[in-house]
């Protein structure tokens, strides 16, 4: 099963510590083109994964490829990471397929409609999530996954 997220922070505390656990994902696919770009940050983001959880990082070219040699091998659960929904939005249509995706944190800035505590929309986005709308894709506005989804407007 894929478990894909849309958190500019990518990897942190919430990721690990609850929905690693919550989606018994062994493996974290971490789709970001500069992170993919950076071996020493991908290092350093390295050290806050446990030892039983594999990380892969992933350009968006390449994402696609890396998600089917997982899925190809394993029973279990990937969890899926992008930094803003216009990567996942690529992703998807280079054939990336899901059926939800979780929105878990994307920082309030200039012309960003504030929508819940944990998440603030530019024009861009809200076109990005009625792409997602559109092609069937269900959305999940929660930070952690034992919250009731936080959004029902956007």
């Amino acid at each position: 099963m894929l478990w894909v997220r849309i958190d500019n922070r990518l990897v942190h505390g919430q990721v690990i510590e609850t929905w690693l656990p919550y989606t018994k994902a062994r493996t974290i696919i971490v789709v970001n083109d500069d992170l993919a770009a950076d071996p020493l940050r991908q290092e350093i983001v390295k050290l806050a994964i446990p030892q039983e959880v594999d990380i892969i990082f992933s350009s968006i070219e390449d994402s696609l490829f890396y998600v089917k040699k997982r899925l190809s091998r394993l029973e279990e659960s990937l969890f899926i990471l992008f930094a803003t929904c216009e990567d996942a939005r690529l992703a998807y249509e280079k054939g990336l397929d899901f059926d939800s995706l979780n929105l878990g944190n994307l920082h309030y800035g200039p012309g960003k409609k504030q929508v819940c505590a944990h998440i603030a929309l530019s024009q861009e986005d809200i076109s990005c999530l009625k792409f997602f709308t559109r092609k069937g894709v269900k959305l999940d506005f929660r930070c952690v996954p034992h919250k009731p989804v936080q959004v029902s407007e956007w």
